[in-house]
């Protein structure tokens, strides 16, 4: 782990305390992650796992913990009177949404070889194919409802001759499909999908050989 700490600790200093990369320049290389960096770092995992061979009772476990806490972020929200759904989603993120291909990986390779490893890879694919794209939901369409209602309220306020009126909130449907062309534009969902779609190829063989196996122990 020592070597990823080092270069986040000097990738901060360059920027924080020695001035060697610009805000702009900071900003160019964080647009090259999100756009390149990270895609393709989810197809090179992706499409070396076996979808075949996934440990199904792991995946279901994390599953039921993410809706554990979800239900108890919901309810605080709802019942609390400090809750917040805004903090409900970034205590979801940082409880449950974890950079586990980059930390999780060195770690469970030390401690239990490449078991670890396979359950870790397992489980950032079904992270990133399902529960980043749903909290990528949320936040877009979370965003795209305030910036539609503060645009209508400005609208409102500008061309509407009683300053009584109030704007209508944009329709579910209309939210829906702002937040769909949004998604449909980021490259890490495809990045995830391209993946698993070169394992299902790639691993097709034993894969027709696994199920025709079951389907003559059933039969």
């Amino acid at each position: 782990m020592v070597p990823l700490y080092v270069a986040l600790l000097l990738g901060y200093g360059s920027v924080k305390w020695w001035g060697i990369f610009t805000p702009e320049q900071s900003d160019a290389i964080n647009r090259l992650v999100c756009y390149f960096t990270l895609p393709l770092f989810a197809v090179e995992f992706t499409a070396h796992i076996d979808p075949f061979e996934m440990n199904y009772r792991f995946i279901g476990a994390d599953a039921i913990s993410k809706l554990v806490i979800l239900a108890v972020l919901a309810f605080w929200a709802k019942c609390s009177s400090k809750g917040s759904y805004c903090w409900s989603i970034t205590s979801f993120s940082l409880s449950t949404l974890t950079n586990a291909l980059v930390v999780g990986v060195p770690l469970m390779k030390a401690m239990y070889g490449q078991v670890g490893v396979d359950l870790v890879v397992q489980s950032s694919v079904i992270q990133a194919i399902i529960w980043l794209t749903l909290l990528l939901f949320v936040l877009e369409f979370r965003r795209s409802g305030v910036t539609i209602t503060k645009e209508q309220e400005k609208d409102v306020e500008g061309n509407t001759e009683n300053g009584g009126e109030e704007s209508n909130r944009p329709s579910f449907w209309y939210l829906m499909k702002v937040v769909g062309m949004k998604m449909a534009m980021n490259p890490n969902s495809y990045g995830c999908m391209v993946g698993l779609a070169w394992a299902f190829v790639a691993n097709r063989t034993r894969g027709d050989g696994y199920w025709g196996h079951c389907y003559g122990f059933a039969w």
